[in-house]
């Protein structure tokens, strides 16, 4: 940040219009009002005064600092008879609040461009020390001397009073949410009291600690935060003393506030328009001069110096800053002196790019735009705690603090917690590559290839890349690790030799030193690092060796080299420039060889430099408000402006008015883009002007430079004089040129040779004209093609006479398509799509437009097996829209990624369908992906209906069984549990039946029925050895179908029966509960008096484990009760009951009776293969077991 007094100062005793002033009018205070731009200075004698100053030019380059400002007010205000003392302003109102030492206080108002009393109030007790309007204008705290406070509104209206009885109060000021207000003793002490006058608490006043004496508040600032804040939770009110101690608060509150020792005697501080500079006014001893020397210091919120401003005079006694904060006015005896305030802004110029920051009272984050100066197109973006913006060539770098809760990278990470982050961008804004680094970047300088930060001890270098098509061995180089070079961390008081073998550790970060880094700068060949005290130390670069140590008498600020690394600019911390030559050697004082010289230039008042980059010898710096250009060290003519240098090449330099644009960032102008001619390129334009080709010629030669001989072969071929264009393309080294003035000689038609050039020239409108005026259309369209104005193009073939080309009539059409899908106006491009028959792109805009329709019609419309078909159906299945992606796969033949898109879009009934269909191998994976899908969702009997419709039998059959089994558990009803064992044994049959077929295909032959079935069961028999419930499939089915017989046959009476049914479930213990079995078989045998098998039975239940003690105890009980009446033998014993009991060659059972089968007349059913009595079958239409119909 530099600063230096204005010219332009205000004389209270004579003014620029001669008004009577009282002689030696000595100034009390002074108040610029931040919106309108008006100054008010109050003095001695009731001098009170309203000036303002106006930038009056036409010149649209003179702008800002730069443009000559006149006093469009000037204006006396009566009213005052004692010392006017206080000053200030209501800008939201557009009031002004004076007060002076009789205790008056005046209300102002603005009417027709003057100034009027609106209200007048005086107490006649006290004089007033202190007025402060809260925020948003609405309320006034008056303070006065003896303790009296007062708030009124702004209408005049008192809103509340009070008296702070034993108290001298000397300053007031209200909290940016007009809650708080803070009111400042005459004893130093303050206090905070509530916006109702309630105390709250005394301040706590860390910065006087250990100060003896007496002491008075020179001034409290509390910054509103109107403009936004330099940081989240930054430091805002500021408190400062005559005897120079300050402290920097984040709230009234903050326990930690930053403490400054200005060492001076203060008399007023005033923030900035944004809260980012403090200002402090006083005066300073001077040890060589008895007199005090008045002085202005600036320090950032954080507490840190920025620099110093001596002022003339005698004593000064206010100050206050302009509403863009580039300015600031001192009160000095019977003077306003103006300072002007050369910000250090965070910004960089890269690829036509500027790139600047600003706050916004909106966001905590800093707003950075990137504008793209050559389409005049803007892209925004926001960084927490942005540090400083570097840039070179087309990226910059974003220096910022990290944020805390972001993850950082492990690799990232070493043995410290990495705090600060490098963020390398391109020209719009986009990170390429961000570096976590636990070093504070203070300084930041960038090369082509390398990034250099630098804290106050040490320096971090990062070789960066940016992404481009790589070769395999430079993606080996990027993968290797840090540690092989592409990160280094220096401390400065190092002497690195160079080597590659350096260690990154960042412990050399923290390590102090007696002489801090103050600046760097680097080209792609050298380092050059700044110490406080006036050392530089130039280094080699990339590979980091300590060349050389020069030493300087001054501080440096700024670092600049030139393009061949031969010489250094230094501008100091006073804005003094001064050069170095790097290699020269010169005998010193003492007769010794030292290398480096300082060069005799020497200038003050610098604020900016830039070297040339095709040019050692040449650079601009600006000086106040003027612009030099130097050569050779000589200065050319200074040109009046206030802008910060881009850049300066090809003899131009490209300029920035950042101070205008500030004013509104949201909304750059070209306008404030400004570029200069340096003196030579000027000079070669007048004389090929006014002189002629020939002189211009010779002065160029004399004074060579690509840029000049560009310009003399552009003027020798708008005179078509070729022969010298092509002498002047070749001295500049413009193949480009030469190949074009080559083209020109091979025309016939000097109109076609000027209509060349005249295109050559960028004017194509002019161009264009004469082709058609030649009738040369397809030369004009040509033109446009190569211009890619498609619009221009379209109309040029549409219009022309004569059958269009149809081809490039489609090229056009595609073209303005693509020009509105770039912009993502998709309706748009969609017209010109069809136009132009372009499917692939039409595709996309439906896609984007949602339009599925129009989709599924591009799709229908398409021929089988386009290539655009896939793609189409992958759209339809990313928004889940099966059937048409199912219909665009089958379309171009693709059967798979259709059945893949069923599955994926959980159409499983859809992909079994479609995998029968197409005959498709994978049906069986994709009918177990479906099942356990289906099976995870606890749907199983969709799974079995699933693999039945598929005909997997088998599997069905199984998953079936263990439904059955599971339900057999539950003790479900008996004849649920039997349907499901008979639907598992029929899946079973038909399984069976399926093998059978599957071998009668492959067998031919006379003997292929007979052959085929055995092949058939051999088959099956190889297959179902896991799993062999298939051979006893009606087990579950028999079980539970005589357990349902027997009891239906002992509650209808016949007991006999019943019993021969229940004797058969003794088979079937594996299938229902032994406890079941034998408790009905006793009680069917009670029932049919059998009592020896009914004791059999109990003896059973007895003896089963399965049952508890108690219940073991309840059957034998039950059998004492039973068998003390009756003989434990059957009274009736039959040859039937002989064979009941087992053995080989047991009967056949009828299932409808459950009694055996001795006679040869019975019924066989055909699905289950079991018996029923020939005379029993007459009463069924239907299988007792399996219920088939009977035939």
């Amino acid at each position: 940040m530099f600063f230096y007094l204005s010219k332009k100062c205000w004389d209270c005793q004579r003014g620029p219009q001669q008004i009577a002033v009282p002689n030696n009018v000595k100034l009390k205070c002074i108040s610029w009002n931040k919106d309108q731009g008006f100054i008010a200075c109050g003095g001695e004698d009731g001098l009170l005064k309203v000036l303002r100053l106006e930038t009056q030019t036409d010149d649209s380059k003179l702008r800002g600092l730069a443009a000559p400002s006149n006093l469009s007010m000037n204006q006396n205000l009566e009213g005052h008879s004692g010392a006017v003392q206080v000053v200030t302003w209501n800008e939201q109102y557009q009031k002004l609040t004076t007060s002076d030492q009789n205790g008056l206080i005046i209300v102002w108002m603005l009417y027709k461009g003057s100034w009027y009393e609106e209200m007048i109030n005086n107490r006649n007790k006290s004089v007033v020390r202190s007025m402060s309007w809260n925020a948003d204008g609405q309320k006034i705290c008056i303070v006065y001397e003896d303790g009296a406070v007062i708030v009124g509104s702004v209408d005049g209206n008192r809103i509340w009073g009070k008296d702070l009885k034993g108290i001298q109060l000397c300053h007031v000021t209200w909290s940016a949410d007009s809650k708080i207000l803070l009111f400042g003793m005459a004893n130093g002490e303050i206090h905070i009291y509530d916006n109702q006058g309630n105390f709250i608490m005394k301040m706590k006043l860390n910065c006087l600690v250990n100060v003896t004496g007496a002491i008075s508040i020179a001034g409290i600032h509390w910054y509103h935060g109107t403009e936004g804040y330099v940081e989240p939770d930054c430091p805002c009110l500021a408190i400062c003393f005559d005897n120079g101690r300050c402290q920097i608060m984040r709230h009234e509150n903050d326990q930690n506030p930053i403490l400054i020792d200005t060492g001076m005697y203060v008399v007023g501080i005033q923030w900035n328009h944004i809260g980012s500079v403090l200002a402090v006014a006083g005066s300073q001893k001077v040890v060589t001069q008895d007199k005090d020397v008045n002085i202005v210091q600036f320090y950032t919120p954080f507490g840190e110096h920025l620099g110093t401003l001596k002022v003339p005079g005698k004593q000064m006694c206010s100050l206050s800053w302009e509403g863009g904060g580039l300015k600031i006015a001192l009160a000095v005896d019977s003077f306003i002196y103006f300072a002007n305030i050369r910000p250090d802004y965070k910004w960089g110029y890269c690829s036509n790019t500027v790139v600047y920051a600003y706050t916004r009272p909106d966001r905590p984050e800093y707003c950075v735009v990137f504008w793209d100066t050559k389409n005049n197109e803007k892209y925004i973006k926001y960084v927490k705690s942005l540090i400083s913006i570097t840039t070179c060539g087309d990226f910059c770098i974003l220096a910022t603090k990290a944020d805390e809760n972001h993850p950082q990278e492990e690799n990232e990470m070493e043995t410290f917690g990495a705090t600060y982050v490098l963020v390398l961008c391109n020209s719009i804004g986009t990170p390429l590559d961000p570096k976590y680094i636990d070093l504070v970047p203070l300084f930041v300088a960038m090369t082509k290839t390398h990034v250099i930060a630098a804290s106050k001890e040490a320096f971090y270098t990062w070789q960066y890349r940016v992404a481009k098509k790589l070769t395999a061995l430079e993606i080996n180089q990027i993968t290797r690790s840090r540690k092989e070079g592409r990160e280094r961390i220096y401390h400065v008081d190092d002497v690195p030799s160079g080597s590659v073998d350096g260690v990154f550790d960042y412990s050399k970060a923290i390590q102090g030193t007696r002489d801090p880094i103050c600046a760097i700068t680097a080209s792609d060949k050298t380092l050059i690092v700044g110490r406080e005290s006036g050392i530089i130390q130039r280094y080699s670069f990339p590979n980091v060796a300590l060349i050389q140590k020069y030493s300087l008498d001054c501080r440096a600020c700024q670092l600049s080299l030139n393009c061949n690394s031969s010489r250094l600019a230094i501008i100091d911390i006073a804005g003094v420039l001064t050069f170095f030559d790097l290699d020269t050697r010169v005998t010193d004082s003492t007769g010794q060889q030292v290398v480096g010289e300082l060069l005799k230039l020497e200038r003050k008042d610098v604020w900016d430099m830039k070297w040339a980059k095709d040019n050692p010898d040449l650079f601009a710096m600006m000086e106040k408000t003027r612009m030099y250009v130097f050569r050779n060290l000589d200065p050319e003519e200074p040109i009046q402006t206030s802008g910060y240098i881009c850049n300066f090449e090809d003899l131009e330099i490209k300029s920035v008015l950042l101070d205008e644009i500030l004013k509104n960032p949201d909304h750059p102008s070209k306008d404030y883009l400004m570029n200069f001619e340096i003196r030579s390129l000027r000079d070669s334009r007048a004389l090929i002007e006014k002189v002629g080709i020939e002189d211009a010629s010779q002065f160029i030669e004399d004074n060579p430079h690509p840029r000049l001989w560009r310009l003399l072969a552009e003027a020798a071929l708008q005179k078509l004089d070729l022969y010298t264009a092509q002498q002047a393309f070749v001295r500049c080294k413009d193949y480009q040129g030469i190949k074009f003035v080559k083209r020109l000689g091979n025309l016939q038609s000097e109109s076609m040779k000027q209509a060349e050039i005249i295109a050559y020239f960028g004017r194509f409108e002019e161009a264009e004209g004469m082709y058609l005026a030649m009738d040369r259309r397809d030369l004009a369209i040509g033109l446009r093609l190569k211009l890619g104005d498609w619009f221009r193009v379209l109309h040029l073939l549409k219009t022309g006479s004569g059958d269009a080309d149809d081809s490039l009539l489609e090229q056009a059409h595609n073209a303005i398509g693509d020009y509105f899908a770039d912009r993502q106006k998709w309706l748009n491009a969609v017209q010109y799509y069809v136009k132009g028959r372009n499917q692939e792109r039409l595709a996309e805009c439906y896609y984007m437009l949602e339009d599925y329709e129009g989709l599924e019609n591009l799709a229908n419309s398409l021929p089988e097996n386009h290539k655009l078909l896939p793609e189409i159906a992958q759209m339809f299945v990313r928004v889940g829209m099966c059937e048409q992606a199912v219909s665009a796969f089958l379309k171009c033949n693709q059967p798979k990624a259709a059945v893949d898109t069923c599955v994926h879009l959980n159409q499983w009934n859809k992909a079994v369908e479609l995998a029968k269909s197409h005959s498709m191998k994978e049906i069986g994976s994709l009918l177990a992906r479906y099942a356990a899908h289906l099976l995870e969702k606890n749907k199983t009997l969709d799974a079995i209906e699933l693999y039945r419709k598929a005909s997997y039998f088998f599997e069905a059959a199984k998953l079936m069984y263990k439904i059955a089994d599971e339900e057999a558990k539950k003790r479900t009803k008996p004849l649920r549990v039997k349907k499901l064992y008979v639907l598992s044994a029929l899946l079973i049959e038909q399984y069976h039946e399926q093998m059978k077929n599957a071998q009668r295909g492959k067998v031919k032959g006379k003997n292929s029925e007979a052959t085929s079935a055995l092949a058939g069961l051999l088959e099956e028999e190889v297959l179902s050895t896991s799993s062999r419930f298939t051979d006893n499939a009606w087990r579950g089915a028999e079980a539970y179908h005589f357990f349902i017989l027997a009891q239906r046959q002992l509650y209808e009476g016949y007991v006999d029966t019943a019993l021969k049914t229940a004797l058969h479930l003794r088979d079937y213990e594996d299938i229902i509960p032994s406890v079941e079995i034998y408790s009905l078989l006793a009680l069917c045998a009670c029932a049919s008096r059998a009592f020896g098998t009914c004791s059999k039975a109990f003896i059973k239940l007895e003896s089963l484990e399965t049952l508890s003690a108690e219940q073991k105890q309840q059957y034998e009980d039950l059998a004492l009760e039973i068998f003390t009446k009756h003989t434990p033998k059957d009274n009736r014993k039959s040859e039937l009951n002989s064979l009941l009991e087992g053995g080989e060659g047991k009967l056949p059972t009828c299932i409808a009776t459950g009694s055996p089968i001795i006679e040869y007349q019975f019924w066989v059913c055909k699905v289950c293969k079991h018996y029923v009595l020939a005379q029993e079958i007459s009463n069924y239409n239907f299988c007792p077991l399996c219920h088939s119909p009977v035939e």
